[in-house]
């Protein structure tokens, strides 16, 4: 292994993956949650991680373009169901 490789290893790219998963869900929970907390220290903190999360995702993103795998979004979406 080198120590600037081009490309992720597989198993690399699937965990860079998960760990970008997770940091958006909490991303999406400290947002959520900081409109029903009613301290302002507590809300001052979920603030700061929205930010250094923001920051982390921006990060970890540009990592994930040395992932090997590339796919292509389909144009075709199902048909809903419902009207």
């Amino acid at each position: 292994m080198t120590n600037s490789p081009e490309h992720l290893a597989g198993h690399e790219s699937l965990d860079l993956h998960e760990v970008i998963n997770f940091k958006t869900l909490c991303l999406a929970k400290s947002k959520l949650m900081q409109g029903l907390v009613f301290d302002q220290d507590l809300k001052d903190l979920m603030q700061k991680d929205v930010i250094q999360s923001m920051q982390a995702l921006q990060d970890l993103q540009a990592i994930y373009t040395k992932a090997p795998f590339e796919t292509t979004v389909p144009t075709h979406r199902p048909t809903p169901i419902l009207n």
